[in-house]
């Protein structure tokens, strides 16, 4: 059975901090390196108050072709060899994954680059929508001006990147 190079999932269940797909792309010919991104919600806000949950709106079809587009972006600029974007949507308790990022590539500085390149894209490019939820009262999250310094870092007009 063929190795699933690239796979983009947006779902409602529970997400594993590990991707199934890693051990198959281990055998593809030209991997050297596998990088995969967890993240999972904050148990506390800046302020330090508990959160809750976070809830994630999104349109479907639009989502899941935003985060194709960028996988496909990432294996264009990095020759990935494979890919993976797993996204949750809906309520997502404190502690729980709400994202994955993993990616194959010849070499550890392609697929690190990638990696947090994909991350930071998805932070700002990917069409999703947040509420926060502390002490039983939601609130929309805006995007973090870190998070737009974090993007606008990826230049890729230097001939180093």
């Amino acid at each position: 059975m063929a190795a699933v190079r690239f796979r983009v999932r947006v779902q409602h269940e529970l997400l594993s901090p590990h991707s199934d797909l890693q051990a198959d792309w281990a055998a593809l010919p030209g991997v050297g390196a596998t990088v995969s991104f967890t993240g999972q919600v904050r148990v506390a806000d800046g302020g330090g108050a508990a959160v809750e949950a976070l809830e994630l709106e999104h349109y479907p079809g639009m989502s899941e072709r935003m985060l194709t587009a960028l996988l496909d972006e990432a294996a264009a600029r990095w020759s990935l060899q494979a890919g993976e974007i797993a996204h949750r949507v809906g309520r997502i308790g404190a502690g729980e994954t709400i994202v994955r990022v993993s990616v194959a590539s010849a070499h550890r500085r392609a697929a690190f680059e990638a990696a947090e390149w994909l991350m930071d894209a998805l932070k700002t490019r990917a069409p999703f929508w947040k509420r926060e939820w502390v002490g039983g009262r939601p609130a929309w999250v805006d995007e973090k001006a870190s998070d737009a310094e974090a993007a606008a870092r990826w230049r890729f007009d230097d001939p180093s990147r």
